[in-house]
């Protein structure tokens, strides 16, 4: 079994743009964001190798500058499922790992339990990771994507919005018999069934949530979400980015 990360990375992101290679993150850290998602999952014991797909040559360069692997991709890609297929295209591979290009502190652990995940079942086409909510204010939160499951660990639906509701409730995240679940930016995927999902209509769901995930969902395909002890939050606003410099500082 073969697995290889792919990371993507592009240069024009609406809410934080240029945020993979923002230079004030590597003068605090030392590393520019997508440097922190590379060598982070490097770590991983269960990969063969690491990409970072993208349509920038500086993000390319900047990439082989540091040391790691990256390949040049079509800049017509609406998404980042688009633009890591058209990596595992050219890839004998057989489960391709799709990591946010904006999750610095993706654990590697992670890395391996949701390959672990994906190999280990034999309905699911896709595997994803998630863990519990603590903070009622990140269940408010539409950057914060919530994922519900059926009893055999099967996503039921993600979303922005607070899933469950529960209707007759003052404390949320204390309700007995509740776990409110984050869902983590990070994806495996069978080869095959990737080139395949590339190629699907988005859903009006897709459209409406702004996640991809419900592509799968919409068309039957099952994904099977591992629970984590690990926290990574990606970072999509400026807020998000001062929180990771706040915490890094700190730590």
């Amino acid at each position: 079994m073969k697995a290889v990360v792919i990371i993507p990375a592009r240069y024009a992101s609406t809410r934080l743009p240029f945020k993979v290679i923002l230079p004030e993150v590597k003068s605090v850290t030392g590393r520019y964001i997508i440097e922190h998602v590379y060598q982070n999952v490097k770590q991983a014991r269960r990969i063969h190798k690491v990409i970072v797909a993208t349509d920038s040559q500086l993000i390319y360069d900047i990439v082989k500058g540091f040391g790691g692997e990256a390949e040049m991709t079509s800049a017509l890609h609406t998404s980042g499922t688009d633009r890591i297929a058209e990596v595992a295209g050219r890839l004998d591979a057989d489960v391709i790992v799709n990591v946010q290009g904006d999750e610095p502190e993706m654990h590697a652990s992670v890395v391996d339990q949701v390959i672990d995940t994906l190999v280990g079942d034999d309905v699911a086409v896709m595997a994803t990771v998630a863990n519990a909510i603590t903070d009622a204010a990140e269940l408010r939160n539409p950057n914060v994507v919530k994922v519900v499951l059926d009893n055999r660990g099967y996503a039921l639906y993600f979303s922005r919005s607070q899933i469950p509701y529960v209707r007759d409730s003052s404390d949320l995240v204390n309700e007995p018999g509740i776990t409110f679940l984050r869902h983590l930016g990070i994806y495996a995927y069978q080869r095959d069934f990737l080139l395949q999902y590339s190629k699907l209509p988005a859903s009006s769901l897709e459209h409406a949530e702004k996640l991809e995930q419900l592509r799968a969902l919409a068309n039957g395909y099952k994904i099977k979400v591992a629970i984590t002890q690990y926290t990574s939050r990606g970072i999509d606003t400026r807020d998000d980015l001062m929180t990771f410099l706040e915490r890094y500082r700190h730590d």
